[in-house]
Parts: C-alpha cells; structure tokens; sequence
C-alpha cells in the first residue's frame, strides 16, 4: 500500500471530527450548559466557538453570557462532563486506526493539532490504542492564535522536524482546512455529520475530500 498524497513525510491530524467521531460530545455538553444558565442559542455559538482553543472557548462563554464563575471553574466542569466520553465512548472516524498503523509501519510522522485539551485528547488516545503514533501533539493552548490561523500547524509541523510543504493537513471544518491551506500545507477534508453543512466549501477548498481514510491509500 502507498500514500497517494505525494512528498509527504508528516501528517497532522485534527481530533474531534477527524481522528474521532466525537463532535456530538461537545454539541451534548454545550446543551446541557446553556440550558443551565437559560440560553437558547445553540447555533449561535457553535458559529462563534468553532476552532477556538478550550480557553478561549471558556472566556466567550463567560463574557458572552455574562457568568460568575472563573474560567478554571468553567473548564472543569467541562472536563468532568467530557472525560468519562473521551475515555470510553468516542470511536474512530472510517478507516482511520487503519490510516494511522499504516502511517506508523512506513515510516511516516503523526502530528496532532487540536484545539481541545490535552488531558482529552491524551485519554482518548490511550484508551483508543493509539497515542504511541502520534510523534507530536499541540493544543490551542501552545499558540497564541486559533484556527483558522496557521500557528498550531505551523508548531506541530516544526515539533515534528518537517517542512510545511511536506505535511498532509487531516481537518473536518472549515476553519481547520483554512489554518492547514495558511501554513503551505496539502490539506484532506473529513466528511462529518456535525458539519455536514460545511461539505460544498470543505470541497472546494481541500486538496482531498474524504469519507474513509482507506481512501488515501492505494495499492
């Protein structure tokens, strides 16, 4: 089996909605919250939020909504709400454990660029089978601009010792593939069903469109 994305020596993955199908996670915890502090206005701020780092994430909803607990207080909660999830409920988006042992048997980086937390990504991981090919991780809070900027790409890739030209971007949104294009990079869009919505532009955008990682090898 070959890589059909020539010159490629790294690629570098996104975690919700990429290597997992874990979007509905968040989408559950962001419910559940709102509905606590009596706001209807889901839509709204998965527009807002999308490719902001967990903090960064935190401090819209405090400003936003205007909320008395601190952004520690805020997060563990979020934390707490999520981990049990990344522990023992996320499954791997089609074809993808496959896509990552064949990248780690030729010889080929694994980088992992997101924008959730590290204890989350880290557990689901481990408990995935999988944290042993990732040769870097990176999270929003290791740069100072969000996606859609390049920044987080950009760390993985100089983390990973590979040019940007030589990295294949794996990304389900738009502001993923937007940040992987900024940096130099060949870019694949992931189809999901959170951001089904998002399918036309993550085309016309991406190098590469994909519904099963298996799609990005040939014999």
């Amino acid at each position: 089996m070959r890589l059909i994305v020539p010159d490629i020596k790294a690629v570098i993955f996104d975690l919700d909605g990429t290597v997992f199908d874990s979007m509905w996670v968040w989408r559950d915890i962001d419910r559940a919250f709102m509905v606590r502090i009596g706001v209807d206005a889901l839509e709204e701020v998965e527009a807002a939020i999308e490719g902001l780092s967990f903090i960064k994430t935190a401090e819209y909803f405090k400003e936003r909504f205007d909320l008395t607990e601190d952004i520690k207080e805020i997060t563990d909660n979020w934390n707490r709400d999520a981990f049990d999830k990344y522990a023992n409920e996320v499954s791997f988006k089609p074809g993808c454990k496959e896509f990552l042992t064949f990248l780690h048997e030729n010889g080929i980086k694994c980088g992992l660029a997101t924008s959730n937390n590290i204890k989350l990504a880290r557990v689901a991981l481990e408990n995935n089978g999988v944290i042993d090919y990732f040769d870097e991780i990176k999270t929003g809070e290791d740069v100072v601009n969000s996606k859609p900027a390049p920044d987080i790409y950009l760390a993985a890739a100089q983390g990973l010792g590979v040019k940007p030209e030589h990295c294949l971007v794996c990304e389900d949104l738009v502001a993923g593939i937007t940040a992987g294009k900024t940096a130099g990079m060949k870019t694949c869009a992931i189809y999901d069903e959170y951001s089904k919505d998002q399918t036309e532009e993550k085309q016309s955008l991406a190098d590469y469109f994909i519904k099963d990682y298996r799609e990005l090898l040939a014999e």
